[in-house]
Order: C-alpha cells, then structure tokens, then sequence
C-alpha cells in the first residue's frame, strides 16, 4: 500500500527578467514547507523569449525549490489555460497559492476542473503605476474575495484589502522575512568596496531596486548631489534595472555627480552592494514592506528609510533605523549626513536593525505562520521531513 504524499502548494506568480522581491521569499519557501510537512512547487508565468528568467531557474537551483516555466503570451493568451490544466493534471496540488492579480484569476478559473483545491494568496503590494493599473485592481477586487485565504505583507494592504471586500475572517497579516543563513558574507566592506572601484575613504550610500519612478531615486540622487557639493566624500551605487534608466542617468549627469553616482543595472548577488555599504536608503514614494531592507538589515547596515506603508511598523526612528518624510531629498539629505557623521549612532542602529530581524522577521518562523494559514482552511500536513536536500 503506498504512503499518503504531503499536501502539495503551487506558489504560482506571472514573472519578467529577473523578477523582484516576492520571488524571493516564493524561491526559499519549499526548502522551509518541506521541513513542516508540505510538498511545494515554484510555478512562473513567463514570456519564453525573456532570458532574464534564466536568472531565477539558477536562483531556484541554488536554493533546491522545484520550478515549472509556463508559457505566458500576455493578457489575450487563454490558452494559459489548458497549459496549467496540463501542469495541474500531472500532480493535482491541493493548494494552490497566487501571488499576483493574473495567477488569482487563473486559480478561480482552474478550480472549476479541481473542485478540491484549496485557494491562497499572498498580497505583495501594488507599487508600479501604469496604464494597466486599474484593470489589475479590477481584477483583484473580483478575486481576492473568493479566495479562502488572503495573506498580506504589511498592515497597508491588510487595509486595502479589506476596502476590496474580503472578509475580516480571510486575512492574515504575515510579514516578509529573511533566511539570514543567506546573508553571511566573509568579504571585508573595503574588498566590496574595491570590487565596485569605489576608494575606501570615501563613504558609500547604496540602494537596491526597480528602475521606476515610486522607488524615488531621482530624489536619493538629488540629496547625495547636494551633499556631494557640499564637499563630503560620498559615492552613491544603485543596484537594478527598469524604464527609469534613461531618466536617472540623465539627472546624474545634469547634476555633475556621474563620477560619484553610478546605476550598476542588474546585480546578480546584491549581498555584495549591501557590504560594501555604509548606509542603505530606500527613498520609495509607494512601497509595502521591501525585502531590501530587511536585506540591509541582516547584514547590519544601517538604514534611512521614508515614512510609507510598512515601514513605521518595522523602522522605530532612531532606534534600529532612521525615518523620513518621502518625496523630500532634503529630508533624505539630512539623515544621510547624520549617520555619516555619526559613527556611534550609525553601529547603534545598525545593531539594532540586525536583531529586529533576528527576532520579527524570521523566514522559519514566516512559513510556520504560513502553515497555520494551510490548517486554518483544512490541508494538515502529513508527517514532517526535517531533512533538507
């Protein structure tokens, strides 16, 4: 008689180039459910002439979490359909996990052929602003009221979600997290600092991100400039890609700053960006609650960061992180200088921010929740496998 297989997840989400934050927390969640009983596979919808996704099947390699490509030709593409049916057919999942507005409907849609599919998201958040936008919020508002379960990655979108309809019973508040295994890097900060050509006297601000205009580097450019100007000896390194290229690149050059300024592009190992760090700014206008700080934080970077979504309930001012008003260079300008200035308050808060993660933002414990979430609609894991291959 053959033994019941653990329950298995689809963590299914639509994907170009290289992806972004959720994938990570979705790339390290089969190794952690393997262990709590919970058999998982890393679905992605993508376009198949995109080689930015090579990236992410290496990523994937690298932290043992089962991947399937799915074809994706963009929004009039039903044939989707019949390609994840053939996904679902192979091994019938018994939760299936979107992670996006497109991979929720797809699910809705799928259960009408896998009746006992149990359905879950995770709300990332909805930062980008495009001419796109409000279909994908129209979207949402149909189907995260459908769906059993509704996990949400800061208290904002908690919010949101509920303004869309979904009952109060249905949400779950579960913060992102960091397997901090990852980030134990041996490099000293003056090897990563001549790794990127920057002189070790000179003091590095560092940012990590999406090229696109709410992340607000225009603003963390225009503050460096000034403080540039104002004669400290200050590089600035900005890690990843997006339309906003041009753009920035343009004001780096109208600001004279190019040879303190850099856009790196695509980083394949952003770890080496945060030690090579002094201090770490996310300058977003709309954000939920980033991976790159809390990145920044694992490896005891101190870190500016503005006032938005979730970042009051991570960042208390002045003890494990320094918060500013957003859409303010000057006020970014300000709290860069001061941790600049200030060794004790930078290792202070740097420190801090370390063990904030160490306690809150576990990705062990963040699954374990996830789990509970799994319970709470009915899928019992069967066994535990606390082996990790």
């Amino acid at each position: 008689m053959l033994e019941p297989q653990h329950p298995l997840v689809l963590h299914v989400r639509v994907v170009s180039g290289t992806g972004g934050g959720p994938d990570k927390t979705i790339l390290n969640s089969p190794r952690f459910l393997r262990t709590l009983g919970y058999r998982s596979t890393c679905v992605y919808l993508r376009d198949p002439a995109d080689r930015g996704f090579d990236v992410l099947v290496r990523r994937a390699v690298e932290r043992h979490a089962p991947l399937v490509a799915v074809d994706d030709f963009g929004i009039r593409d039903w044939r989707i359909i019949s390609r994840l049916r053939s996904v679902l057919d192979a091994d019938p999942p018994i939760i299936w996990h979107g992670h996006d507005y497109k991979s929720n409907l797809l699910g809705l849609i799928l259960k009408r052929w896998f009746p006992q599919m149990r359905l879950v998201t995770t709300v990332h958040g909805w930062v980008q602003k495009t001419r796109k936008t409000p279909l994908y919020y129209f979207i949402d508002r149909q189907c995260l009221p459908r769906y059993e379960a509704v996990i949400c990655v800061s208290r904002d979108l908690q919010d949101r979600c509920r303004k869309l309809g979904v009952e109060e019973k249905k949400l779950r508040l579960i913060d992102n997290a960091i397997a901090l295994d990852d980030y134990a890097v041996e490099q000293t900060q003056a090897e990563a600092k001549r790794q990127f050509g920057v002189p070790d006297p000179q003091r590095l601000v560092v940012a990590v991100g999406r090229l696109s205009y709410e992340k607000g580097f225009d603003l963390l450019i225009q503050a460096v400039a000034e403080l540039v100007r104002g004669g400290h000896d200050i590089g600035l390194l900005i890690a990843g890609d997006g339309g906003e290229r041009e753009v920035l690149a343009q004001r780096i050059d109208d600001a004279g700053v190019s040879d303190r300024v850099r856009l790196l592009g695509f980083v394949d190992d952003p770890r080496l960006v945060y030690r090579a760090a002094d201090v770490y700014v996310l300058s977003s206008r709309r954000e939920g609650l980033p991976n790159v700080v809390l990145e920044a934080m694992a490896m005891g970077i101190p870190v500016v960061a503005t006032k938005i979504a979730g970042m009051p309930d991570l960042i208390e001012d002045r003890v494990n992180g320094v918060l500013v008003s957003p859409d303010s260079h000057v006020a970014l300008s300000s709290a860069i200088n001061e941790l600049l200035t200030d060794a004790g308050l930078a290792r202070k808060i740097g420190d801090a921010g370390r063990k904030t993660v160490e306690d809150r933002f576990s990705f062990q414990r963040r699954m374990e929740k996830v789990v509970q979430v799994y319970q709470s609609i009915g899928v019992e894991a069967i066994g535990n496998d606390s082996r990790l291959t």
